[in-house]
């Protein structure tokens, strides 16, 4: 009788336990979170059209995305509208991406009523002017709903 209990005990313990751990790791899983949450939204679409038109040259649709009160933080400098972006750094940024390539690794968007945030990070690689690109830089876009459109209000780039 005691061998016929410690035989269900070890067979019961030896189905349970690995079981367990089982479940623990598939809840592990569950809870592992997303690194791209939100991408098919509008504002997330808006800021892919953003980046397209960037790296197209396209400055027509990239002041569009844009609100005229955007304020654009990048390497310790403002610019705060979009005609002064569109007149001085934007050129220079669309000669940059043109030359370059850029992985999103990681891109999530959040919506709050009529306001949005889209957090990301990149792997940026290529060369410019001769010189090797590979770093990863993040990129913070806040997008306001004016009119029945997303627009593009605060932009902070950092590498």
């Amino acid at each position: 009788m005691k061998s016929y209990k410690l035989l269900c005990f070890t067979v019961l313990f030896t189905v349970l336990v690995p079981a367990s751990y089982a479940h623990e790791d598939a809840k592990k899983e569950q809870i592992k979170p997303s690194l791209f949450i939100g991408v098919d939204s509008m504002p997330a679409k808006v800021v892919k059209r953003f980046h397209h038109a960037l790296r197209t040259s396209d400055k027509v649709t990239a002041r569009q995305l844009l609100a005229d009160e955007v304020q654009i933080f990048e390497g310790g400098g403002v610019e705060r509208s979009a005609d002064e972006y569109a007149s001085h750094h934007m050129l220079s940024d669309m000669k940059y991406l043109a030359a370059i390539k850029s992985k999103t690794l990681e891109h999530n968007v959040k919506i709050m009523g009529n306001s949005a945030v889209s957090m990301s990070r990149s792997q940026t690689t290529g060369t410019y002017k001769g010189k090797e690109q590979n770093y990863q830089s993040m990129e913070t876009i806040v997008l306001e709903k004016q009119q029945g459109e997303w627009k593009i209000v605060r932009i902070h780039w950092s590498n």
